[in-house]
């Protein structure tokens, strides 16, 4: 399984751009795409119209990983773990619900979700 950062999501619009030719190949290829619930609601809160959200949900046969209370432990680990960096609060979240679900997250956002990795992270290299 392949969890998105929200990058991929927005970027996934944009005719041309890297990450939706990723995305595209991922799916093609059968990949299970899912995105943290935490980068569900980023996405959301947009601008985007009703059509580019039911386009983009499409892609989500992994679904929407939720934010429970397994993963709010798992990001407090990763938040104590990196030395408390407020900055990183809510990419702890993000890399909690990737690890819980145990997919790998695909981000443009490399330096800060770098931090995550030696507690257990995995990342896909940016498209």
């Amino acid at each position: 399984m392949i969890a998105l950062d929200t990058n991929y999501l927005i970027n996934a619009l944009v005719a041309g751009a890297p990450q939706a030719a990723a995305l595209i190949a991922w799916y093609r290829n059968g990949e299970m795409l899912a995105a943290p619930s935490v980068v569900w609601y980023e996405f959301l809160c947009g601008p985007v119209s009703a059509r580019e959200i039911e386009l983009v949900r499409a892609f989500l046969r992994g679904g929407i990983l939720s934010y429970g209370e397994l993963e709010a432990a798992e990001a407090a680990r990763l938040f104590n773990a990196i030395g408390r960096s407020r900055r990183l609060r809510v990419d702890a979240m993000i890399a909690a619900c990737a690890l819980v679900s145990g997919a790998a997250l695909a981000t443009n956002n490399q330096n800060d979700f770098q931090a995550f990795v030696p507690h257990g992270l995995m990342l896909l290299l940016p498209s």
